[in-house]
């Protein structure tokens, strides 16, 4: 009896009932937590995002086509996280924080959840420190601020994603004249919905002018899941709240929240979630909100680090009063209205 084996691990597991479009009906799984991370049996992860009576509405990270009805789904016990740290710059990664530059897997570096509350009133301060973008017009016309928002909005083709990298280039020059570390701005750059052909120009803009040493990108392609193209802006706040937290200041950059939209339409519809105005879910207000509050700059008691906003929303024919549009430009300040 002495050597009788007693460490043992009890997990909860469910079924698949129905699968198909990148959403799978879950039975069984009757403790989840909204938000949490479940595992297939094949491998392939998904989050549990409708809880009802009889199952649960679970959208999978990757190809279902290796998900049989039937199979057995196991739950993780963990809400949705992404690694985050200084071992992060330099890389470039999918939504989940999964390195895919070719250059091995990340070396020193803590977790930290996409989903968290945005910083209360108390522990927040007055925008007071530039942050310089590079442009003239933009830095004597409308000084952003670290710890602002600001809406880049237009048509496609106008040079939205332009101001965005022009403003990451500009911090090599300004993070040179920092006399410390707590003045340097380190940049995140989420890619939403882009072709990866531009993902690839964009690195190799980054890299020849040594950019990439303060950045991070976070890549959800227009080929990859539904999932991870609506992940992908939460993953990348989380990454630079990591600086914000301890006291370092960050500039994240969402391009561009409409493909997020338009995929959390999908998931949302697949879903059988009722739809509303262009069949967009009533929660698609909260969708950006939510993300864009997290943009702060902290008390001196919480470490006065920042986290500065560029989120950037493509019109249609110039109608900055569309739908998503005008969800953007409540959030924020509009930078600029380019046609």
């Amino acid at each position: 009896m002495t050597n009788f084996y007693t460490n043992f691990q009890v997990d909860e597991i469910g079924r698949v009932v129905s699968v198909g479009d990148g959403i799978a009906r879950v039975y069984g799984l009757n403790e989840i937590q909204a938000g949490e991370m479940v595992e297939f049996a094949s491998g392939v992860k998904g989050i549990a995002l409708n809880l009802e009576n009889e199952n649960v509405g679970i959208v999978v990270f990757g190809s279902d086509t290796a998900i049989k009805e039937g199979d057995l789904v196991k739950r993780t016990g963990s809400i949705v996280d992404v690694p985050a740290g200084k071992a992060m710059l330099g890389r470039v990664v999918d939504a989940l924080g999964v390195p895919i530059d070719g250059k091995g897997a990340l070396s020193d570096h803590e977790r930290r959840r996409v989903e968290v509350k945005a910083p209360g009133i108390i522990e927040r301060k007055s925008v007071h420190e530039p942050m310089q973008t590079g442009l003239k017009a933009v830095d004597s016309l409308v000084p952003i601020g670290r710890g602002q928002r600001e809406l880049i909005i237009g048509d496609r083709q106008t040079g939205k994603t332009a101001i965005a990298i022009d403003t990451i280039l500009n911090q090599k020059q300004m993070n040179s004249r920092g006399t410390n570390e707590s003045e340097t701005l380190y940049c995140v750059y989420v890619a939403i919905g882009q072709k990866r052909s531009t993902v690839a120009q964009l690195v190799q803009i980054l890299s020849e002018a040594n950019a990439l040493e303060y950045s991070i990108l976070v890549a959800a392609t227009a080929s990859d899941p539904a999932p991870l193209q609506f992940l992908a802006p939460y993953s990348g706040c989380a990454m630079g709240e990591y600086f914000r937290d301890n006291g370092m200041h960050a500039l994240i950059i969402y391009d561009d929240l409409s493909k997020q939209a338009v995929a959390y339409r999908q998931m949302s519809l697949l879903l059988r979630r009722p739809p509303g105005r262009e069949a967009f879910p009533g929660d698609v207000f909260y969708l950006h909100s939510r993300l864009l509050e997290r943009a702060a700059k902290r008390s001196d008691q919480t470490g006065a680090g920042s986290s500065t906003a560029l989120p950037v929303i493509e019109t249609q024919a110039g109608d900055v009063s569309a739908y998503i549009p005008t969800n953007g430009s409540n959030r924020t300040r509009e930078l600029a209205s380019i046609y």
